[in-house]
């Protein structure tokens, strides 16, 4: 039986691409509006050509990532010599404040990955690790709204990085003076210049001055030159409210991607927030154009294959989604009815 190949070959690493990723760190954890409420990991990732960029990864895709891994080079599926001891994935949390758990994630994912990206390098050259660390269009039209736990050395990068002009930088002048009540927020004083590095919420914006970098509220500034509209990818989910005697189209934007497969429950806890009030149901239309109540889980690969929008808009997920009222049966051909009861 062979031994895992644990140690690195510091010949093979320096014929690496230089594209390859060889250390990440989570800078910030952002709330998503999907199907249901969500935490994405902003994650700093450094190539061996040393370059640096942002990607923005979910929990779900770190537990993909790592069973794949698990069944190719796992001491249990793996085939030798190409079998590693992988590094300890945090387990899934069901229950509890959702933000809270990715708070607490982030030191163990980050020595998941510092320990992942210290592999072999015939597992950096991965398919599936490179294109986890690979910065998509997506990842690269984001801008982050905060990067509260980005390491000092990479804060000093950005503050003082001198490729664009300061007359082309975002940044704002103060109007008065601000003396911030803990260590992230930033001090200034009325006429101050103040460069913008990103902004945090409606109220707050994150910048830098000589003196450092910080927090502070808007409402403190004028802002001189604006930062970039930030863009985070948007799918839409069109949907038709059967209302007795009318139907409404409703597209609703969701921070998912168009192949994901919600959840029974996530599906119709997203409906009830969209029409309050209303003691509804999830339908779907089958191929002659009648309605099919939807009931629970096993129903959603039947609405993701079988309910597919016969004209593909861009951007919009592939099947469609029809609400009733719970107690209108009417909407129903009596035939599919009974087949559904």
């Amino acid at each position: 039986m062979s031994l895992p190949r644990q140690l690195r070959d510091e010949s093979d690493f320096e014929q690496l691409a230089e594209d390859v990723a060889v250390s990440a760190h989570i800078a910030d954890v952002e709330e998503r509006s999907g199907f249901s409420v969500y935490y994405t990991f902003v994650i700093e990732v450094k190539t061996k050509g040393a370059s640096k960029y942002f990607i923005y990864r979910r929990y779900s895709q770190f537990f993909t990532l790592h069973a794949k891994l698990e069944d190719n080079y796992g001491p249990e599926k793996g085939m030798a010599p190409f079998i590693c001891t992988l590094p300890p994935l945090p387990a899934k949390i069901y229950v509890g404040n959702k933000k809270e758990i990715a708070e607490n994630r982030i030191p163990l994912l980050n020595a998941y990955m510092k320990a992942l990206l210290n592999s072999p390098v015939w597992i950096l050259l991965d398919e599936d690790l490179r294109l986890f660390f690979y910065q998509t269009a997506d990842d690269s039209q984001r801008i982050p709204r905060a990067l509260r736990r980005l390491r000092p050395q990479t804060r000093k990068i950005k503050k003082n990085s001198h490729h664009i002009s300061d007359m082309e930088r975002p940044r704002a002048e103060a109007l008065f003076d601000f003396k911030g009540n803990a260590d992230q927020e930033l001090n200034f004083k009325c006429g101050d210049l103040i460069y913008l590095l990103s902004r945090v919420n409606q109220n707050w914006l994150e910048g830098s001055t000589a003196d450092g970098a910080g927090i502070f509220p808007q409402s403190f500034v004028r802002i001189i030159k604006d930062l970039p509209e930030e863009k985070f990818p948007v799918s839409w989910l069109r949907c038709y409210f059967h209302d007795y005697d009318v139907c409404l189209i409703r597209d609703i934007p969701l921070e998912e991607d168009v192949k994901k497969r919600p959840s029974y429950n996530e599906l119709i806890e997203l409906m009830r927030n969209q029409f309050p009030d209303i003691d509804l149901a999830l339908n779907m239309k089958d191929s002659d154009g009648d309605l099919i109540r939807l009931v629970d889980n096993s129903d959603m690969e039947l609405l993701v294959t079988k309910g597919k929008r016969k004209s593909q808009l861009e951007k919009f997920f592939p099947w469609e989604l029809h609400i009733t009222r719970f107690d209108d049966l009417d909407v129903y051909d009596l035939d599919v009815h009974k087949n559904v009861e």
